[in-house]
């Protein structure tokens, strides 16, 4: 089975081929197009400035993808698109494109959660050793979004908790920009760290040691605004301030990932894996801590490469294929959803 993906979500274009041979995947071929120069002299994302490189590079990216993988385009099975969530001019670039070619090669079209496409990365990246099994809890963090999800099967996930203000992501773009170290934060925090003292500097880690999987990282920011002082410090502060964040962040993730841990012992006391995905799982401390957090549990830590964490089409690819091989394809009339919960039984009991 071989399947296109299109991810046009945010201020990534990105076009990728994945097969899947017998249980296992398969990336052919895997091509991004970062946004970042056109993005950084304004801090963060402008919506209209990404839908436009979208429109300007995915042709040459689809027909690069295809070339790498070594095969025509009507060798492939399905067409698959981010539908979603996201800025909604990129999602009409990337499901646009994906439905006029699914047409055009008369194939079906599979409009993909970009959530459930970070979801399923770790199955995509696993190696025959290491294969993830349903069930698995997975932390889905990243500049939009940060949750702890229960993953029972495809279409089947349980949020046990999500931030109530910033998304983790967010918190490093904002307090990077702060300490002046440009966009995106996430890197930018964790290459100014490496020389900094994490304790100079006492901040917040919100709802630490509460019940829950909740997470609130708004306090965080106002701390590091509050330290700085409206001005960018001398770099030793920077270095100081930055290794702080990356501490405060990864332990604030840590402590409610503890608590979901509990949750999903209990509740599939099969599962046997702790997974991460995301922009910010790239995180080399983050992702020490969760090796060992894992570990403490009795639990297996699986998360895709740093290439992967990051938005790529290779995992709008992989969750076609998974998607796709149980019949679950869609019309040409289905839409681009700004919004798109991974879990439809938001409002159950909480955990």
């Amino acid at each position: 089975m071989i399947v296109l993906g299109i991810e046009t979500s945010c201020d990534e274009t990105a076009a990728a081929v994945v097969a899947r041979r017998g249980d296992r995947p398969e990336i052919l071929a895997n091509r991004v197009w970062s946004q970042l120069a056109e993005h950084a002299p304004y801090g963060g994302v402008v919506p209209e400035i990404a839908a436009r490189a979208h429109l300007d590079r995915l042709d040459a990216l689809i027909a690069g993808a295809v070339a790498d993988a070594d095969i025509a385009l009507d060798d492939v099975d399905a067409v698959a698109a981010a539908a979603g969530p996201g800025l909604i001019g990129g999602l009409i670039v990337g499901t646009s494109m994906a439905k006029g070619l699914a047409w055009a090669l008369d194939k079906p079209f599979v409009a993909v959660n970009h959530l459930e496409a970070h979801a399923l990365t770790p199955r995509l990246a696993a190696t025959a050793a290491g294969w993830v099994d349903f069930p698995y809890l997975l932390l889905l963090v990243s500049g939009g979004h940060t949750q702890l999800i229960a993953c029972a099967g495809v279409g089947d996930y349980r949020q046990l908790g999500t931030t109530r203000d910033d998304a983790a992501g967010e918190a490093f773009d904002k307090t990077a920009k702060l300490l002046g170290l440009g966009y995106p934060g996430g890197p930018a925090i964790e290459r100014a760290a490496r020389g900094g003292n994490p304790g100079r500097f006492a901040l917040p880690r919100p709802l630490r040691g509460r019940g829950g999987c909740d997470f609130s990282f708004s306090g965080l920011k106002t701390a590091v605004r509050q330290i700085a002082g409206g001005e960018t410090p001398d770099s030793e502060t920077v270095a100081d301030l930055a290794a702080a964040v990356e501490l405060a962040i990864a332990d604030t993730l840590v402590d409610r990932t503890a608590n979901a841990i509990r949750w999903f012992r209990e509740h599939h006391p099969e599962g046997e894996v702790l997974a991460a995905a995301g922009g910010v799982a790239a995180n080399a401390h983050l992702r020490r801590r969760l090796v060992s957090l894992a570990a403490d549990f009795g639990l297996r830590f699986a998360a895709p490469a740093p290439a992967l964490c990051t938005d790529n089409a290779a995992m709008i690819a992989w969750a076609g294929v998974e998607r796709f091989g149980l019949g679950l394809v869609n019309g040409f009339d289905a839409a681009a959803r700004p919004r798109w919960p991974l879990d439809t039984t938001i409002g159950a009991e909480e955990p």
